[in-house]
């Protein structure tokens, strides 16, 4: 009511007031899960939005014809559309629902070839709220050198995250779980990404 004007779009006082609390919420989004810095923060309308920027993104700058991606049989289909829509051939990692959704291992281990280009999967399942174990992830696919991005919808709400201990290339959450506003969601992405990839829209 009182404070609107264009952020990034001008020079005079009120823009560049607004502009600075716009700069300061990305901010305190990037010391809200420990990331290195506010410019790894991407505001989106949503974090389907977020997996939507990184699929386009990497179709045009890092996907090859016949590259694939690992997701598992827990994914909420916001982490499924956006690779069809890119053309890329998905393979699925089992989880065993009787057992909390523990990811098989072993099967993701035979499911990565030469073509694997990506693991993007759910930090907390919306399925079954089972929990995956990055660290076992990354134990087992660190040789491979294949990034990962993180559905974190539903864990965020519910648990701590620190980013530069979890270490993805990318992680997507959305506002309104948090209590948040809604039509805003948040993509945090590794500096190497950001530098590589080109403009989204």
């Amino acid at each position: 009511s009182y404070e609107y004007a264009n952020i990034h779009r001008g020079i005079y006082d009120l823009s560049s007031k607004l502009t600075k609390r716009y700069e300061d919420s990305r901010l305190v989004v990037s010391k809200f899960i420990d990331a290195p810095s506010s410019k790894n923060i991407i505001f989106t309308k949503s974090a389907t939005e977020g997996i939507n920027l990184v699929s386009t993104c990497l179709s045009e700058n890092y996907f090859e014809d016949g590259d694939e991606v690992l997701v598992t049989s827990l994914e909420h289909h916001a982490n499924l559309v956006p690779w069809h829509l890119v053309s890329k051939k998905i393979k699925i990692i089992s989880a065993n629902i009787m057992l909390n959704g523990e990811l098989d291992y072993k099967d993701l281990l035979s499911k990565i070839s030469s073509k694997t280009k990506l693991l993007s999967i759910t930090h907390m399942s919306n399925v079954t709220g089972s929990i995956t174990d990055f660290e076992e992830i990354k134990n087992k696919i660190k040789k491979f050198n294949i990034p990962i991005l993180i559905d974190g919808c539903q864990y965020v709400p519910h648990k701590k995250l620190n980013i530069k201990e979890l270490d993805p290339d990318f992680y997507v959450f959305s506002a309104h779980k948090l209590y948040g506003p809604s039509g805003l969601g948040v993509l945090y992405m590794k500096d190497y990404w950001i530098d590589r990839l080109g403009p989204y829209q």
